[in-house]
């Protein structure tokens, strides 16, 4: 089965995702109310008590904001997390030990035929962790609340077939916001969160490598994408802030660098927008 993954809500107040691979059903991060986290699973027809496990990223609040609620109405999930992210936030006392699994960067874990890899992100948090889901050789990575793209996350966006990725700000509505200077240098620093531009680059980057895409003009100007896969992958902007950014600039700064590099949607990659409010799936265009 393959690999499908529904953002229940997203953005710089709250994130939680749902993800079905081979026949699990599992959440990634539960940073808004447990209401919309539970409404978003009926909505997809997934009872609470069939929640297989929850992957937490980091201790932020709009990370765990429901975690106590989420232990308890998903009574047979299990949680994984990093011992740093574990030990930094006081919501997981309310998660029982037996239901706990401490992972580390660069662990794989087989959780009953889906393999899970974890990598490390770059963020002002105790020992945050992207993660990586495979299931039928199909892959979804996630990779959010991160100032940059390392090559340890890169080699995991090469690869992914299903792709959640930051795009917090649009430099200039930061720069030229209310925020006090040492919170935007702080969102903008290696260690805060990827502005639109950045996550262009590494999207523009992730198509020229992977599957041998090469990238040739025409003779009449236009691009022409040659690539030895013709399975696009499918990415899904996230993690967007409320105040820096809007889905309209993050969409239009992101299609604007691939297209320069000759990359068209539809033809090279599909792409949607994650929202605060709502529920949005990568098969959505």
């Amino acid at each position: 089965m393959s690999v499908e993954v529904i953002s229940a809500g997203s953005s710089s107040s709250g994130n939680s995702y749902i993800v079905k691979a081979g026949g699990k059903k599992i959440l990634i991060d539960v940073g808004i109310s447990a209401k919309r986290i539970i409404s978003a699973l009926c909505e997809n027809l997934i009872a609470p008590e069939n929640i297989d496990a929850v992957l937490i990223t980091h201790e932020h609040i709009d990370h765990v904001k429901s975690l106590r609620t989420i232990a308890r109405m998903c009574p047979n999930a299990v949680f994984f997390a990093s011992e740093g992210t574990i030990s930094a936030c006081d919501k997981f006392s309310h998660v029982p030990d037996e239901r706990c699994r401490t992972i580390s960067s660069g662990d794989k874990v087989s959780f009953d035929g889906v393999n899970i890899k974890t990598f490390d992100l770059s963020h002002d948090a105790n020992e945050p962790v992207g993660y990586s889901i495979v299931s039928d050789k199909e892959q979804l990575t996630l990779i959010t609340d991160t100032g940059i793209v390392t090559e340890e996350m890169f080699e995991e966006i090469r690869t992914a077939d299903k792709l959640v990725i930051e795009s917090n700000h649009e430099v200039d509505m930061l720069m030229c916001g209310n925020y006090p200077y040492l919170i935007k240098r702080r969102i903008k620093g290696d260690y805060g969160h990827l502005s639109n531009e950045s996550c262009g680059k590494a999207i523009c980057r992730m198509l020229i490598e992977r599957n041998g895409i090469s990238v040739k003009k025409t003779t009449d100007g236009e691009a022409d994408n040659i690539a030895s896969n013709t399975k696009i992958p499918s990415i899904m902007l996230a993690h967007l802030s409320e105040n820096n950014n809007a889905p309209f600039y993050a969409r239009q700064t992101v299609e604007c660098i691939l297209k320069d590099e000759g990359f068209i949607k539809g033809r090279d990659y599909s792409l949607t927008v994650a929202t605060k409010e709502g529920i949005c799936s990568l098969n959505d265009r």
